[in-house]
């Protein structure tokens, strides 16, 4: 049933024929009267065996047409009958009379199935006409003998190319026909005697598989054949199903019982008519239909390609490859022409509205491609082709295919843009293409060659005419090329020089490769490049480089050319007479080292190594062996020359003789070291002047610290010098010849001390209108001097500590992480650790800057050095202030030694300078009054009782805001908020104050109670 409704989906007008030659050929060899019918009762098919027993064609008997071949006495009972049938969908059978091609008429019993969809709509009728001629005459015979009657009933039974049988009410065999008879090889009595149809089987002597007695009915089929019987039986209703019945020798074939009930007076069951129909044939067909749907199906889907039929009304059929070509689900209806137009891209939608309505109008065929969107907004180009349906000058209807070409058509698009782009290329390089067919003499020329060859279009190009306008001079040459072209030459490239008629000459070079296809024709396909530029560039060149030449052999400089590989590829007259070698003699792999001072030679193999694998400019000290075998440094500069593509190709040297220089610098050196060892010893130290043994010991760790990176922190009271000890580490470094930079923590506004040791970006903050640089980039490669660090915020404590570690930085407002090369040394006249138990000092930065701890000792623990300090600290401010002051008073150097110096050196130092503009004599003396007599014991207690009371202050502070944040550190809300800290220093606070933070998240009444 399903093959047959698909049947009904490939042909649905008049017009149309059962699809495929192999199955057309069965059915029309079918002995049967087969003809099918649309739902509306149009008769619109009817097999060959009917065209031929009636004599007419198919268009004589379409639609209603067949009515002229039954008997005017039948037409109306008939008619009635199929309009009854097509009103309710119950099967129709009706007998009449009908014409053969002989003009005699014979009865014929008309069958009609209907063949419903899913949803039980009839989708086609399906009929047979059996000659019952026979039949009717012996109707007639029964009726004046019965029993002449109902042999000769009997005779047609078992005549009629059907299986016929009578069953009881309940299902019981009672008659078979002989054809029934025959078909399964029994007798009646034993088909009688086992009156169960459905339980029958044949008897093995009858089975060809030798396997025993075998059902009448296919297994396959028994079950659905048994239900289907009994609720027919159940019903009471006719009724019929296909199943496969065995035949006598074994066979298997399709077959359509059909059951009638015979009913009494009050409508009971009194017997059941039951026929069975050989559908073999029809299987089969409707099989090779299936396959013929399968292939047409699969060959569209692979070619992408649908079908369509558009009539008046719309579109009534699309293949499922269309719907699949425009993203539509399968299961739909055909789309209207306005839902078809909303699939259309919008650019083309007008211009196929008005296609559609054309060719509806005026019923000629068309081809057409446009752009349809599908759901998912891709796009895709649809090529369609419809020829019109023609009946009785009448359009009826389109069909036509509709293909996917969009690669196809990308590709065109794209083989217009590239030969778009080839034209133009080849107008931009001066470059035109040609094709020359040697056996033929065919010359193709692009559009470009004729404007190279500035030759006239409408003059067909030879090679006869082509040699004759080739230079003269260059002819020979060029008939040598066509020679061997000729003789078999695959390839040819040459370059001559073009005359043209104005007397002007164009250099031209040619190329060109030879194609064979598959006739043996050979045609040679190249190209013809201008290149008179080129060639007039090249003399100008040549003309530039013989000046060049000339003016690098007369540069006083040694001048050469390395190749990639550091092959010698060229050196100036200046070179080569220091050497006193040839450019052959130079140019040698061999003994390249001779040339260099044997100590320079490892150096100078590394340099090129570092260099090469760098790519960049670079330059070199080394000493060269002179011709006379002396030695002069040089100073080489290296400079890479690169291809288009980045890779070096050439390396050029240029040497300059610092010889001079390098003496005048040893002697120079010679003397800053002598001078250096004479200011070490008169300065004793540098500035630090002292020679008690508690000095000494820092200068014994100066001397050790000095030379290495470490990081040192200096500790001491106010005044001791600890700025002249951290330079004093940094003139002993290998950082004395870079800068040394110093920066009071205390002295800069907590808001700015992070621009001033980072720098800032161009508007990082209000008032930053330009990049700034900190003072680690200004120190970079030297040494940064960190006075009164404990005094830094906590957040550049962090950022600090991140140099110390990480070793770089951002600039504040920026993103770039910037190297710092600096040697750090702090200092600081706090307790760092008091500061660290307040929690105002990270542990963390604390311990990275001491790494190498220096403690200063106070002036009140080197008493010995006061009357050096006194002597040094007299001569200057003397020398300074014009005076001559030659002794100092025994009383004061013993008030000056006695003094407890609660400020250090400082505090001398002013003393000194404040006594010296007042001396107005050549002894000098010190006023005592000026000397301080407060109780030094007292200070480091004040200081360590300020730092506790500073730490409970700070604590109850960090408690009341917590209290009121109940217990929330960070957020808008939080603690930290409130007190204008970041919380992450205010949760290291919480820490090191040793705060209960939890007790702050209850109820904040249960606090003040």
């Amino acid at each position: 049933m399903n093959i047959i409704r698909n049947m009904d989906t490939t042909a649905h007008g008049p017009e149309r024929s059962w699809p495929g030659s192999d199955l057309q050929r069965i059915i029309d060899s079918t002995p049967a009267l087969i003809h099918t019918a649309r739902p509306d009762g149009y008769h619109d098919f009817f097999n060959e065996t009917c065209l031929n027993y009636v004599g007419c064609s198919l268009e004589d008997l379409q639609g209603m047409k067949w009515t002229a071949s039954v008997h005017s006495e039948d037409v109306e009972g008939m008619v009635n009958a199929w309009r009854a049938s097509l009103a309710s969908g119950e099967p129709f059978v009706y007998e009449a009379r009908v014409r053969r091609a002989d003009g005699q008429y014979r009865w014929m019993l008309h069958q009609k199935v209907a063949v419903r969809d899913e949803q039980q709509n009839i989708v086609k009728w399906y009929g047979t006409s059996i000659d019952i001629e026979d039949r009717k005459r012996a109707e007639e015979e029964v009726r004046r003998s019965d029993a002449l009657v109902e042999e000769r009933l009997r005779l047609v039974v078992d005549t009629t190319p059907a299986m016929i049988n009578t069953c009881r009410p309940d299902g019981h065999l009672d008659y078979v026909n002989k054809g029934w008879l025959d078909y399964f090889g029994l007798s009646l009595e034993t088909a009688l005697d086992r009156a169960d149809v459905l339980n029958m089987t044949v008897p093995s002597e009858t089975d060809v598989d030798g396997g025993g007695s075998q059902p009448i009915i296919h297994p396959e089929d028994l079950p659905g054949l048994r239900s289907h019987w009994e609720a027919t039986l159940i019903s009471g209703k006719p009724d019929e199903h296909e199943a496969r019945a065995r035949r006598f020798d074994g066979v298997y074939r399709w077959h359509l019982f059909r059951a009638v009930p015979l009913r009494d007076e009050i409508g009971r069951p009194l017997k059941w008519y039951v026929s069975g129909f050989d559908i073999e044939d029809l299987k089969r067909a409707e099989k090779e239909l299936r396959n013929s749907e399968f292939y047409l199906a699969e060959g569209q889907r692979l070619a992408h390609m649908g079908s369509w039929a558009l009539d008046p009304d719309g579109f009534y059929y699309w293949s499922p490859e269309l719907f699949r070509i425009h993203g539509l689900d399968l299961s739909g209806k055909p789309p209207s022409v306005q839902e078809y137009l909303d699939c259309v891209h919008p650019q083309d939608r007008q211009s196929m509205a008005d296609l559609i309505k054309g060719i509806l109008e005026k019923g000629s065929p068309f081809d057409a491609t446009k752009r349809i969107v599908r759901p998912n907004g891709e796009v895709r180009y649809i090529r369609c082709v419809g020829v019109p349906v023609i009946e009785n000058q009448s359009l009826k209807k389109y069909v036509g295919s509709a293909i996917d070409v969009t690669e196809h058509e990308l590709l065109t698009q794209e083989l217009r843009r590239r030969e778009a782009y080839l034209a133009e290329a080849q107008r931009l390089s001066h470059t035109g293409s040609f094709g020359w067919k040697p056996d033929t003499g065919e010359i193709v020329w692009s559009d470009e060659t004729y404007r190279i060859y500035e030759y006239d279009r409408s003059l067909k190009p030879t090679i006869d005419s082509i040699v004759q306008r080739v230079h003269p001079e260059d002819r020979a040459d060029f008939q040598k090329v066509i020679d061997g072209a000729f003789r078999g030459a695959t390839d040819f490239e040459h370059s001559y020089r073009w005359l043209l008629p104005d007397g002007r000459v164009k250099h031209v070079h040619a190329i060109a490769h030879a194609l064979q296809d598959a006739s043996g024709n050979r045609e040679f396909v190249g190209a013809g490049t201008d290149v008179t530029s080129i060639k007039r560039a090249e003399e100008e060149l040549r003309r530039s480089e013989s000046e060049l030449r000339q003016m690098l052999d007369l540069t006083p400089q040694l001048v050469a050319v390395f190749g990639a590989n550091r092959e010698r590829l060229y050196g100036n007259r200046v070179l080569l007479d220091y050497h006193g070698v040839s450019l052959e003699e130079w140019q040698q792999p061999l003994g390249r080292d001779k040339y260099f001072h044997p100590d320079d030679s490892g150096r100078i193999d590394g340099f090129w190594g570092r260099t090469v694998g760098r790519g960049s400019a670079d330059e070199l000290e080394f000493r060269l062996r002179k011709h006379d075998g002396s030695y002069r440094w040089f100073l080489a500069r290296f400079n890479p020359l690169r291809d288009e593509r980045g890779q070096i190709r050439r390396w050029y040297v240029a040497g300059t003789d610092i010889e001079d220089r390098k003496q005048a610098e040893d002697r120079l050196r010679r003397e800053n070291v002598a001078l250096r060892e004479e200011i070490d010893k008169a300065s004793m130290f540098e500035e630090i002047v002292g020679t008690s043994p508690a000095l000494k010991s820092v200068l014994a760790r100066i001397s050790k610290v000095a030379p290495s990176d470490s990081t040192v922190l200096i500790t001491g009271e106010t005044g001791t010098g600890k700025e002249l000890v951290a330079r004093a580490i940094h003139r002993r470094s290998d950082r004395a010849s870079r800068a040394f930079v110093s920066v009071n923590c205390a002295a800069i506004p907590r808001d700015l001390i992070a621009s001033e040791l980072f720098g800032h970006e161009k508007g990082a903050f209000t008032g930053a209108t330009q990049q700034r640089l900190g003072r680690f980039e200004l120190a970079n490669g030297g040494t940064l001097f960190l006075d009164e660090v404990g005094e830094l915020p906590a957040e550049t404590q962090i950022a600090l500590l991140r140099v110390l570690q990480e070793h770089e930085f951002e600039r504040v407002g920026g993103t770039r992480p910037i190297h710092a090369d600096v040697r750090v040394i702090a200092a600081t006249n706090r307790d760092l650790q008091a500061t660290i138990s307040a929690g105002s000092f990270r542990s963390d930065l604390f311990y990275r800057l001491h790494v190498f701890p220096i403690e200063i000792p106070p002036l009140r623990e080197r008493k010995q050095d006061i009357p050096l300090l006194v002597e040094y600290f007299l001569d200057r401010y003397a020398r300074k202030a014009g005076k001559r002051i030659t002794t100092v008073e025994k009383r004061t150097l013993q008030v000056l030694q006695s003094y407890p110096w609660p400020g250090n050196i400082r505090e001398l130092q002013n003393v000194i300078e404040r006594s010296v503009i007042v001396c107005d004599t050549q002894n000098f003396s010190v006023d005592e009054s000026w000397l301080s007599r407060q109780p030094l014991a007292s200070e480091p207690t004040s200081r360590l009782e300020l730092s506790r009371k500073f730490a409970a202050q700070e604590k109850e502070m960090i408690e009341a805001a917590l209290r009121e944040s109940r217990g929330r550190v960070s957020g808008s809300s939080g603690a930290a908020a409130k007190l204008g800290i970041p919380g992450s220093t205010l949760e290291s606070k919480i820490r090191s104050l040793k705060i209960n933070k939890n007790r702050f998240k209850t109820n904040p009444s249960a606090d003040r109670t």
